[in-house]
């Protein structure tokens, strides 16, 4: 049995008929060819996964297709804008923000989110928003310091 879901995916809408089961990431990765979502641990864990989803950084790992029917989903592809990276991936090349980069499109969704709530985030802050991420790579010290450099340029990036 399928079911049809519409979801406007970084400003398109996309119409597919999907199994009920599939996760988000699977239909942004599969169904939209979008492979910046990345799958890590698929149990919530890592967050390598992390998209917005009605504006809210999610783990696409953990929400079916269907429950995103209707919604607007902005991934790591939907940030850039007219050739212009979004503040939060300019902080993460400037400032050295990646190793392997297995992580980063999650780590960047989640400090897009954080810069969204607070465009002047102290480093704890910034610790404290980007918790349900992990790197292996790089000791987020790089991390923040991309996070922290993108909100010194105004960080919330154009919409």
């Amino acid at each position: 049995m399928r079911v049809p879901v519409r979801i406007r995916v970084n400003g398109n809408l996309q119409e597919r008929d999907v199994e009920p089961r599939l996760l988000l990431a699977q239909f942004l990765r599969e169904d939209c060819c979008l492979t910046g979502t990345h799958i890590g641990c698929e149990t919530s864990v890592c967050g390598a996964c992390t998209v917005m989803l009605d504006g809210k950084a999610v783990k696409s790992c953990t929400v079916l297709a269907v429950q995103a029917d209707g919604g607007e989903v902005r991934t790591v592809e939907g940030l850039a804008r007219n050739g212009t990276l979004h503040p939060v991936q300019e902080g993460f090349w400037e400032c050295h923000g990646l190793q392997c980069g297995y992580c980063t499109p999650g780590m960047i969704m989640a400090g897009v989110q954080l810069l969204e709530r607070n465009p002047a985030p102290s480093r704890d802050e910034i610790r404290h928003g980007l918790e349900g991420n992990l790197c292996r790579c790089t000791g987020y010290l790089h991390i923040l310091d991309a996070i922290e450099h993108a909100a010194k340029a105004g960080g919330k990036g154009g919409r």
